[in-house]
């Protein structure tokens, strides 16, 4: 429950952000407040703060530069009209999608000579969650999400798992009404039980065809989203 939280405040911190230059009218290339100054306008933390300025710098809203300061981007691409918005969304998505590859598919291929029982039971369970509620018509947001975490931690590395963690934020939007769709990704759920099936058996060559398959589905949904 906390970790749905976060992402709560972390769009809701972003938003706050963009009402504050829509109102105060700023055009591309004005400077924003620091760190410090959003800090009290918002009345949050600073890690809330920079993960709701990783998020909208992922989406093109804004531009950190370093030693200088926040500023804005092209203002044109963030008048929220609906198609703006989803198109916006979708660009956010498959950049991080390609992040996700590369440092989940690393996690993929470690997991697949790691795992240790204990965690293979874990999974397994997690799996049982998964079909309970996807059989029920229920959410299943939160239990994929749990299942990645699961195989992230079984890659046994924690400097990965804690690059993983630390954008948290950026990856989980995959998990929380991404689109507006929360089934959005369901098509993906077979995946998950051959990708796991692979590693259970120390098979990486096909956990990480598996891990591929679900990527592809993955960025496939994300561009047939009108």
């Amino acid at each position: 429950m906390r970790k749905i939280q976060k992402v709560l405040v972390h769009e809701q911190v972003s938003q706050e952000i963009q009402n504050y230059i829509q109102e105060k009218e700023l055009s591309e290339g004005d400077k924003l407040p620091s760190v410090e100054e959003m800090t009290h306008m918002f009345g949050v933390g600073r890690s809330s703060l920079r993960e709701a300025l990783r998020y909208l710098e992922a989406m093109d809203i804004i531009q950190v530069e370093n030693g200088r300061g926040i500023f804005v981007r092209d203002v044109n691409t963030y008048r929220f009209t609906g198609k703006v918005k989803i198109e916006q969304e979708r660009v956010f998505l498959l950049h991080t999608l390609e992040v996700r590859r590369a440092l989940e598919g690393q996690a993929v291929f470690l997991a697949s000579k790691r795992i240790t029982d204990n965690q293979v039971a874990e999974i397994e369970a997690c799996l049982y969650e998964y079909r309970k509620l996807k059989e029920a018509g229920q959410d299943t947001s939160q239990i994929d999400l749990a299942f990645h975490r699961h195989i992230i931690k079984a890659a046994g590395n924690p400097v990965l798992e804690t690059v993983l963690d630390s954008f948290s934020g950026l990856y989980e939007k995959f998990f929380n009404d991404p689109l507006g769709d929360k089934q959005l990704f369901d098509e993906t759920y077979p995946f998950h039980i051959t990708m796991f099936d692979a590693i259970k058996v120390h098979d990486t060559e096909q956990a990480m065809e598996e891990f591929y398959k679900m990527m592809d589905c993955i960025e496939a949904k994300i561009k047939g989203v009108q």
